[in-house]
């Protein structure tokens, strides 16, 4: 797929982030098939440690979802 198959450029952010939405749950459905690299486990054993030492905190992807969308609607 080449860039002229697909124009975001026109699309507000809302939309964009809705396209961006069904990408990652189409991604999602296959995610078994998709390798991760190796540094993936570097970054979340680091990640894991800064939650665990009060660094970092987790936030609920839904919610993370729905400010995006309140604050670019």
């Amino acid at each position: 797929m080449s860039n002229a198959d697909i124009s975001i450029e026109g699309l507000s952010v809302a939309q964009k982030l809705g396209l961006t939405e069904q990408i990652w749950a189409d991604l999602e459905r296959q995610s078994a098939s998709i390798p991760a690299p190796e540094w993936h486990g570097d970054v979340l054993a680091r990640r894991l440690r800064a939650v665990q030492d009060g660094e970092l905190e987790f936030l609920d992807w839904s919610d993370v979802k729905k400010s995006l969308k309140q604050r670019h609607a």
